[in-house]
Parts: structure tokens; C-alpha cells; sequence
């Protein structure tokens, strides 16, 4: 085993209802996580860098219809999934993102090719259809991205008058136990470097063209080999009011805090807002930080004893 690699990945944060989540749901999203981190735990091992494998471990996510990612993204008052999405590399703070996309396949990937084939970090909506389009990344109609359960829970959603987060405690939607949210991923690799990897369809029922913290390179992602990787999940107008990803960074970089102080002081200023949510981080020296101030959230890591852990709950 390289002892210089870890991984962390999340499939969301928020009010998982212990008495909702029957034991084949809890199966199943606890198979996926496996699934999805012990591949991308092989990839680093056998030397693939941090940048590709938060790329493929998200691309995996979003495949998971469960997840608020890619296939089975919630949708917004439209009843059509717009997407967002970034990627960054912790070598040299080079970052891609999109926002409100609606036809790539695997919005990280596109973010990923905004990052390394364009001038811009961020494009948006119909223009960042486009570019993916003249890239060649693979595209889906956009009926591809709704599942029946999205589906009825955007109609509950838009009859009750309400944008919800996926794991709102007031979420009406079909199944209770299919609270889960945004995607990530943080990982270092064989030669210590960081990135991270965030991926989401946003808030239930949510107007046309809202972004949330996912796109925001500091609020929802951050990789700085001198510090962090850090992927964020929860109420994204809160992360980016606090800057959640960059607080981290820089309570280590400018206050000397080491991890899991940085992590919890962030994310104790988004509590402070009134918003909930969780994160996970590797450090440069390997540390794992997977806080989060709701009731669960969905988390595979593999840190220094090389053992693969998954969890929904505390404890």
C-alpha cells in the first residue's frame, strides 16, 4: 500500500431519518459508496493522480440514481434538471466549474474541461451546453436525468410552494429515506497532491437558473496542496455567504488551526447563518476531516490504515 494516499467521498448531508431508511435502502446506498470508493481507492494505489480520481469517483456518483447527481438529480420548478458542478487540482489552484447545465452526460467532466481547454473557471447554462458540445463530452437528452421519484417530489414540492433541499426535514417526496444530496470527493494521491470534486442538481423546486454553492470555487470546493482538499454538502446560500471551503484553507494557512479545528470552525460559521450541511477534507500531512451538523450524511473515506470505512450516521 502508498501510504502517502487517502480518499474521502459523500453522497449527501442532511436529515436521514434513522426510522425511514429501511435496512435494504441502507444496503444499498452503503454497497454504492463501497462500490464507488474501494474503485477509486485502486486507482490511487496504483498511481492515478488526485485530479483523475475525484473526477472518476464523482462521474460514479452521479451514475447512482439515488444521489442528487447526474441520473437522478432533482429537478427545478420547470420539472427539468439543471445541473452544477466543479473540479479542482490542489498542484496549481487550477479550477473549472459549471452551473445550471442541462445535457452533459457528467457535468464534473465538463468542469473539468472548462478548467483545462478554456480560458474561464465558470460557465453557465446554455453556454456551457455549448462548450460541452464542441468538446466532444458526452451528452444525454435531458429526459435521461429524471427519475419518477424526482419527478413526484418536485410536483410536492411545487404544490406546497416550497424549494427544498433534498434532505429538508419538510420534504413530502415519496420515499422520506431518499433524503441524500450533493456528491464529492477529496482525495491525495502517491506524490502528496490534493484535488476535490463536487457535483449536484441543487434544491428541489428550485427557479430556473439558481446556483448554489457547488459552481462556487471556496464556498462548495477547494484544493491547495499547501493546505486542503475540501467538498461541501448542504444549504449552498449559506456556504457561500461563510465562503465554507476557503474558511477552512485559510484558518489553517493564515491561523495555524490543523484540520479538524479549520473544518469545524467553518462549518460552525454556517451553523451561525442557520444553516446545516456537512463537508469532507484531506489535509496535506493526510488527516480526514467528515464533519457535518445534520443528523447524517453519506461518507466512504480510507485514511492512514488503508481499511475502507462507510457511514450514514454518527458513531
Amino acid at each position: 500500500m502508498n501510504s502517502r494516499c487517502r480518499l474521502a467521498i459523500h453522497g449527501g448531508a442532511g436529515v436521514i431519518d434513522r426510522a425511514t431508511l429501511t435496512p435494504a435502502r441502507e444496503t444499498e446506498f452503503r454497497f454504492a459508496l463501497a462500490r464507488i470508493a474501494g474503485a477509486a481507492w485502486a486507482s490511487l494505489q496504483a498511481g492515478a493522480s488526485a485530479l483523475d480520481v475525484v473526477e472518476q469517483a464523482v462521474r460514479d456518483l452521479e451514475d447512482f440514481p439515488l444521489f442528487n447527481a447526474g441520473h437522478g438529480a432533482v429537478l427545478n420548478a420547470d420539472g427539468v434538471a439543471e445541473m452544477d458542478a466543479s473540479i479542482m487540482d490542489g498542484r496549481s489552484r487550477a479550477a473549472g466549474a459549471v452551473a445550471g447545465v442541462r445535457t452533459p452526460k457528467h457535468p464534473v467532466t465538463l468542469a473539468r474541461a472548462v478548467m483545462e481547454g478554456s480560458e474561464h473557471v465558470l460557465l453557465v447554462g446554455e453556454g456551457a451546453d455549448r462548450y460541452a458540445a464542441e468538446c466532444g463530452i458526452e451528452q444525454a437528452d435531458p429526459a435521461y436525468f429524471i427519475t419518477a421519484e424526482r419527478a413526484e417530489q418536485q410536483k410536492l414540492a411545487a404544490l406546497s410552494g416550497r424549494v427544498t433541499l433534498d434532505h429538508d426535514p419538510l420534504y413530502i417526496g415519496p420515499n422520506p429515506a431518499d433524503r441524500t444530496g450533493t456528491v464529492g470527493a477529496v482525495a491525495r494521491d502517491a506524490e502528496g497532491h490534493l484535488a476535490a470534486a463536487t457535483s449536484t442538481g441543487g434544491m428541489t423546486n428550485k427557479h430556473p437558473g439558481r446556483a448554489g454553492d457547488t459552481p462556487i470555487i471556496g464556498a462548495g470546493t477547494w484544493a491547495e496542496d499547501q493546505s486542503c482538499a475540501v467538498s461541501a454538502t448542504g444549504h449552498g446560500e449559506f456556504f457561500i455567504r461563510s465562503s465554507l471551503a476557503f474558511d477552512v484553507h485559510a484558518r489553517m494557512v493564515y491561523g495555524g488551526a490543523d484540520l479538524a479545528s479549520a473544518c469545524a470552525g467553518a462549518l460552525g460559521r454556517v451553523a451561525d447563518l442557520g444553516g446545516s450541511g456537512g463537508l469532507i477534507a484531506i489535509d496535506r500531512e493526510g488527516q480526514i476531516a467528515l464533519p457535518y451538523n445534520s443528523e447524517g450524511m453519506y461518507r466512504a473515506w480510507v485514511g492512514a490504515d488503508g481499511h475502507l470505512q462507510v457511514a450514514i450516521y454518527a458513531g
